[in-house]
């Protein structure tokens, strides 16, 4: 890439980005209620987004070499129990990541 292209290129992510951040306040604003859909989609996306991220995370994971998954499997039961436990997002992700680079460096 040449440097303008460069400057190009970071410059649409960075408008890219300040759109998708204040777009639906300019939408949505305080006075308007918001639509069902958005209301269902903010309800469902979530936990499917999660999901995709779980198969995405695990899609190469071999059961027949070693270590057989043994890190995949012990960091997605650490973070169900740190879930479960705390019933947030941030101490799971972070928990479940800390021991699955422990683990693929001791395995």
């Amino acid at each position: 890439m040449t440097s303008t292209q460069m400057v190009v290129t970071v410059a649409l992510a960075v408008a890219g980005t300040v759109a998708t951040r204040f777009l639906p306040y300019l939408l949505f604003s305080e006075g308007r209620p918001v639509p069902e859909t958005i209301r269902y989609l903010g309800h469902v996306l979530p936990p499917a987004v999660f999901g995709l991220l779980v198969v995405y995370c695990l899609r190469n994971v071999s059961l027949a070499a070693w270590p057989f998954g043994i890190p995949e499997v012990v960091s997605l039961a650490v973070v169900a129990a740190l879930y479960a436990w705390r019933r947030d997002m941030l101490v799971p992700m972070v928990g479940g990541t800390a021991v699955y680079m422990l683990l693929i460096r001791l395995l």
